[in-house]
């Protein structure tokens, strides 16, 4: 029926309880003369099945009603017949609760009605299972009525109820008849919507969406198996779909609750249920959807699997029936009375029982209110425990109050230490940013004994700076003495040790409602104060003390709490400094003990010193081989007599720049002073670091010297190769080695290259 239609229902919905006796005595229920005929008719040319016409005796045989005749044996059609009964009717139709699967009507021969569509063979797919109205024409009363019906379904032919009425009267029976689903349906919508309501608002019960999930289904389910739902919407399969959803999504969602309620117990059992029942849904309904099979097979299979799952779940919920809270023994019996119904409602639909309506929409009724009690009860806790709540608060609130003023005095005494604090920030601040331009220590604590008597202020107190390698410590300042001679010596004896860091009492780091509640703690003579300073190469070093003096009545119970936290919050400002101080320390051993050669851009001296030691031990250690190469560059003072020295600087250049060429990455070349530059090379035998230095010799006679726009013609080298343990027992020993080779090169005529011997054990003797 499409929307336009929905006003005109209004009054039948309405009508549909006060006239559905009426409409029952109006009816003319067809219950006599039933006939069957298993098979499918032939059909004349002019398209008139000759069974409706053929009269032979012994095909046709009785039955109680037109519904599973006997001897099936796999059978798919079937015809029944039956001859009509005579009333009087202003609008006469046949009614007809389910046919099993697709059916065709034909009365004088002629097709009066079809649900579904069968092929030549007399096969069809499933259409659904929607309520059926057979419209009868004129004088069709005590004449016979043939059914033509496709079934490849558990059940054939017609199922429920089968009955001549007028229009009318049918559509105020169907609203009758589906009115009780329709209503209870909208308030388990409502349940639903409230539970979902929950859920979202306290999402660590997820109870809540799992009991929204079955209203929801429940719902859904009456809604789409009410005879009413063709009436607003005339599509049965569609609504089969849902029916087949909602009804198949009822043990995924208890089954969840259940497992939420039993989540520290781990039911792997009820987890199993509710996965299964998933997936079966999912793969019955996607299978039906693409037409893999028929909807209707998926029923049966899943009421087995129901059956199952509920055996399951009794027996677990059985043993820990007792264990659960009240609210949720109701839910489960509720629960328990919803699914017996639905045990009775798929007997009849197998045809174990008779057939009849079964109350379902009542077990879901059941579940709705039981939820909704259980709310009203919570709800009615729930306000008793605010009431109590409210008077305890009452209670609370006039002491509070009396709190509240004193928090204020207290609050104006908190802003103007706060002004006094702010002012000590920046202070520090400009300290720091003071600190930053200098470039030595020396600097930075000449500009501290400046500027610490601002920081400081209105306390006394002396900066000290450590001299004679740790052995004492010499004040830089001292302020707040005026002409007074200070108690703070000049130079501090730290031969025995620095004096000890003053840790400041708890209660002065705390805020003053603590303080005035803490125990009495004394400090007494004066405050001292580390500057850590962080060394690359000797580590953490406290090179100032702050020293500060405590007033007299600083230890006292009525101790100024702005004092107390100007002792902490000089603490802090010492932390911040000491920071500073290790960036300038580290900046200024940097800067010390660079490893660069300003001119070849090559690694220094010093480098290469650690570095030799260092690959010397990881050599020995591994078992690798380690080479060693000292290059010198021939005639080297005389090139710069003739070119100058600035045309040197362009030779060695030239020279760094070819080594670097000509070495792997982990080689490291390095200048090692004047013109002479050293190769250390990992791994590397004394043939294949001799190969290396001959292709060094040949590239660098063919590589002329740039000076400006002049060329100097070529440079050649001298070069002295050492490896162990080729060439010694120890490591440590290449660089004479190699050393020695270099200047038999140099006494050879130079341009050349030597090897220390290999003779290793005859140089020994």
């Amino acid at each position: 029926m499409p929307p336009s239609s929905l006003p005109r229902l209004i009054v039948p919905l309405l009508l549909a309880f006060c006239l559905s006796g009426q409409v029952l005595a109006a009816s003319q229920p067809v219950t006599e003369g039933w006939e069957y005929r298993w098979g499918d008719s032939p059909f004349a040319p002019a398209g008139v099945p000759e069974w409706v016409r053929d009269e032979t005796p012994g095909q046709w045989h009785q039955i109680g009603f037109p519904s599973n005749p006997p001897g099936r044996a796999g059978r798919e059609n079937v015809w029944f017949r039956v001859t009509l009964p005579p009333g009087d009717w202003q609008e006469p139709v046949l009614y007809i609760f389910s046919v099993d699967l697709i059916v065709q009507v034909y009365l004088d021969g002629e097709r009066i009605y079809q649900h579904g569509t069968f092929d030549e063979v007399g096969r069809g797919r499933f259409e659904g299972w929607p309520w059926h109205e057979v419209p009868l024409p004129e004088g069709f009363e005590g004449k016979e009525l043939y059914f033509r019906v496709f079934s490849n379904y558990t059940d054939i032919g017609l199922w429920g109820e089968v009955s001549v009425m007028d229009r009318p009267d049918l559509v105020l029976y169907i609203l009758g008849n589906s009115m009780e689903a329709l209503i209870i349906a909208g308030f388990s919508a409502l349940i639903g919507l409230l539970a979902l309501f929950f859920a979202i608002l306290q999402a660590e019960k997820k109870s809540f969406a799992s009991i929204a999930l079955f209203a929801f289904s429940s719902g859904l389910m009456l809604v789409a198996e009410s005879q009413a739902s063709l009436l607003v919407w005339n599509a049965p399969l569609a609504w089969d779909y849902l029916a087949a959803g909602s009804y198949y999504l009822l043990p995924v969602a208890m089954a969840l609750l259940l497992e939420q309620w039993f989540a520290d117990q781990r039911p792997w059992l009820i987890n199993l249920v509710w996965k299964v029942h998933f997936i079966y849904l999912a793969g019955a309904l996607g299978l039906s959807a693409v037409g893999a099979i028929n909807l209707s097979s998926t029923f049966p299979p899943f009421d087995l699997l129901f059956l199952v799952s509920l055996v399951t779940i009794s027996v677990v919920v059985i043993k820990r029936f007792r264990d659960l809270a009240i609210e949720r023994q109701i839910i489960l019996l509720t629960y328990g009375i919803f699914c017996v119904l639905l045990i009775l409602d798929m007997a009849v639909a197998h045809g174990f029982l008779p057939w009849g309506r079964v109350p379902v929409s009542w077990g879901a009724l059941a579940f709705s209110l039981s939820v909704v009690i259980i709310s009203l009860v919570h709800y009615a806790r729930n306000q008793h425990a605010l009431h109590t709540l409210n008077v305890s608060l009452e209670k609370q609130v006039t002491e509070r109050t009396r709190k509240a003023e004193s928090l204020v005095h207290r609050e104006q005494a908190r802003v103007r230490l706060l002004t006094f604090e702010n002012e000590k920030n920046r202070v520090l601040n400009d300290i720091i940013a003071g600190l930053q331009d200098c470039l030595s220590l020396n600097q930075a604590f000449n500009y501290l004994s400046r500027v610490m008597p601002d920081l400081c202020s209105p306390l006394r107190g002396a900066l000290y700076q450590r001299v004679d390698d740790g052995r004492a410590y010499e004040r830089l300042n001292y302020w707040g003495y005026a002409r007074e001679i200070p108690d703070f010596a000049l130079i501090l004896d730290t031969t025995e040790g620095v004096p000890e860091a003053t840790t400041l009492p708890s209660r002065y780091r705390t805020f003053p409602e603590d303080y005035e509640d803490d125990k009495r703690a004394g400090l007494n003579g004066s405050v001292c104060l580390y500057l850590d300073v962080q060394s690359a190469s000797e580590g953490m070093l406290t090179l100032g003390l702050l020293m500060v003096e405590i007033p007299d009545d600083f230890s006292s119970e009525g101790a100024d709490y702005g004092a107390a936290r100007l002792f902490h919050a000089l603490d802090q400002g010492m932390q911040r400094i000491s920071i500073t101080l290790s960036s300038i320390s580290l900046h200024e051993e940097l800067q010390k003990y660079s490893y660069e050669d300003a001119l070849t851009g090559l690694k220094n001296r010093r480098y290469f010193n650690q570095l030799l030691e260092h690959e010397g031990a990881v050599a020995e250690r591994s078992k690798v081989p380690l080479a060693l190469l000292i290059v010198d560059i021939d005639h080297f003072k005389r090139f710069n007599d003739t070119h100058g020295h600035e045309a040197g600087d362009s030779a060695l250049k030239t020279v760094a720049c070819v080594l670097l060429q000509q070495f792997r990455d982990s080689d490291v070349v390095c200048r090692f002073g004047g013109e002479e530059f050293v190769v250390i090379m990992p791994g590397a035998s004394l043939a294949s670091a001799r190969d290396k230095a001959e292709r060094l010799c040949r590239v660098l006679r063919t590589t002329p010297v740039q000076h400006g726009s002049r060329s100097l013609g070529c440079v050649t080298l001298s070069v002295g190769v050492a490896a162990w343990p080729e060439c010694a027992h120890n490591p440590d020993a290449l660089l004479g080695l190699a050393d020695s080779a270099l200047y038999k090169a140099k006494e050879g005529g130079r341009d050349r290259i030597e090897a220390c011997p290999t003779d290793l054990p005859a140089r020994l003797e």
